[in-house]
């Protein structure tokens, strides 16, 4: 059907407002949800890392689960549900970033106190002379 064919009411006419035949105008409203806000990070890879290397009291396991929980809300749209875990994350990679430092630190201190310790015993141990990497393996053996 075109425009010429078709009749339209004597009070309704193209290009002018009908008001019998529409309904009123409403509104319409679009939510953009948080458009200025940025969606708060999962921190998932830190937590990957921290699960894979020493993991420590489950630490970096914890941060993981926090990190899924978080990245899970976050696409449901629930982001202050996901602010709340990817704060929880955050904190559980810190502290087991923290801790996978500082074992190997106190690892690295014991062995040079040890070394320090054994090089300045008195005759009983010469750890620094030719026969010092046998007599410290003698330490270990029974």
């Amino acid at each position: 059907m075109d425009n010429h064919s078709y009749n339209f009411p004597s009070d309704c006419t193209p290009l002018t407002n009908c008001k019998s035949a529409r309904k009123p105008a409403g509104s319409t409203v679009v939510n953009m949800g948080n458009a200025g806000k940025n969606p708060p990070k999962d921190y998932l890879i830190w937590s990957l890392c921290n699960t894979l290397y020493v993991n420590f009291c489950c630490l970096g396991f914890m941060a993981l689960i926090y990190s899924i929980k978080a990245r899970d809300q976050k696409t449901q749209g629930n982001l202050q549900m996901a602010q709340e875990c990817s704060d929880k994350a955050k904190w559980y990679n810190i502290l087991a970033a923290g801790w996978n430092m500082l074992i190997p630190l106190l690892a690295i201190v014991l062995l040079v106190l040890l070394l320090i310790h054994l090089g300045s015993s008195q005759g009983s141990f010469d750890f620094f002379g030719e026969d010092g990497f046998q007599n410290f393996m003698k330490l270990f053996s029974w």
